[in-house]
């Protein structure tokens, strides 16, 4: 993806979903800030530059504003950088989606001051960037992640290491994306249960029509891009393809089901049509 691509993306994705989770952030505590949460009467120790003089004056009774404090959300991105997310055999690859995430992601997560920290993993060169206000240091980790794609491989993914990266990094509450294909051992269960009592977490899944069923195409070498592995199939036998099929489907059930039980917020893209407008439904879901 050209960076003047990925611009344009970006703007494309900032008209479909400005009026969701548009950075804004309400927080649960009392203190400084603009917006109005309580009036109550007044209690020695009050700063008298709060008392509230209308309420005042009706009731005859000093009262005083309380209004939320401002703060800032924090937003972590932790994105699969592993060989399998370069895998695409339909409109687009994996890493193409992946990047189409993160834009979407930092056009939310960076506007009226939040700010976005990403995580990388499953290269040969692991990232952990501070967050930070605007979407030019997205840009360049991505540029990055890109340059990258044609590099040595960093082997087996292992999800769980960075999540628990990014659990040691998101020192305050903050909303960690993770965007990835969940391929590989479930050793991400106990880190991320972890992660999701002290975050809100959201999960995006990345999927290409291929890995859920296999094409009638005879004698085929499988090859997987993070161990090197190879297998000789005959795609030719109706009974192979579906139990290829059951068991990718159980395989995906088991991780839908492992982040529902850890309640976290799950949703599927594919490499095949569009998937921004799933995602954007998700994003209008959630706010709700």
């Amino acid at each position: 993806m050209p960076d003047a691509l990925l611009r344009a993306l970006d703007i494309t994705i900032g008209r479909r979903v400005d009026s969701l989770l548009a950075g804004d952030y309400r927080s649960t505590l009392h203190g400084d800030g603009t917006e109005l949460a309580q009036v109550r009467p007044y209690v020695p120790g009050d700063d008298v530059r709060l008392i509230d003089w209308n309420v005042t004056a009706r009731t005859l009774e000093p009262h005083v504003r309380v209004h939320l404090a401002e703060r800032v959300l924090v937003t972590w991105l932790v994105l699969d950088a592993s060989p399998s997310m370069h895998f695409g055999t339909a409109d687009r690859r994996k890493a193409d989606v992946a990047e189409g995430v993160a834009v979407a992601v930092g056009h939310v997560a960076t506007r009226r001051g939040n700010r976005l920290g990403a995580v990388t993993f499953g290269d040969a060169n692991p990232r952990s960037l501070p967050p930070r206000q605007g979407r030019v240091g997205l840009l360049g980790l991505l540029a990055a992640l890109r340059d990258e794609g044609d590099g040595e491989a960093g082997g087996a993914t292992s999800l769980g290491e960075a999540i628990d990266r990014a659990g040691a990094l998101a020192r305050q509450r903050a909303l960690v994306v993770l965007v990835s294909d969940f391929r590989g051992p479930l050793d991400w269960r106990r880190p991320l249960l972890a992660l999701a009592g002290r975050h809100d977490v959201v999960a995006v899944e990345i999927r290409d029509p291929r890995e859920q069923e296999l094409p009638n195409m005879g004698e085929l070498w499988l090859v997987d891009p993070e161990t090197g592995r190879q297998l000789r199939v005959d795609t030719r036998s109706a009974k192979l393809r579906a139990r290829f099929a059951a068991a990718a489907a159980a395989e995906r059930d088991e991780v839908a089901a492992t982040l529902a039980a850890l309640g976290v917020r799950h949703v599927v893209l594919s490499t095949a049509g569009e998937w921004l407008r799933p995602l954007t439904v998700f994003l209008r879901r959630r706010k709700r």
